[in-house]
């Protein structure tokens, strides 16, 4: 099940929050993934700004300042379910 899912089917605040943190640690993981590979494939001129994949490794580390990085989600997710 996925956290709009559980939004949809009005679930508990805790539930929508583990699934929450899962999907965002997966979602910045994939993102970070994406981008490092899209930078390696370029080569060296991929960090330039003359080809976007740069901007989306930017993008990549921003995103998780602002919304917590995949080891702020999986020790949050661990703190709901008890651990």
């Amino acid at each position: 099940m996925g956290a709009h899912r559980a939004i949809d089917e009005g679930r508990d605040d805790t539930t929508i929050a583990r699934l929450a943190s899962i999907a965002k640690a997966r979602c910045n993981d994939t993102f970070n993934l994406i981008a490092k590979e899209g930078v390696q494939m370029h080569g060296g001129i991929g960090m330039t700004d003359e080809h976007d994949i740069g901007f989306f490794l930017k993008r990549a580390r921003v995103a998780e300042m602002l919304f917590g990085d995949s080891g702020h989600h999986r020790d949050r997710y661990a703190k709901l379910e008890g651990y």
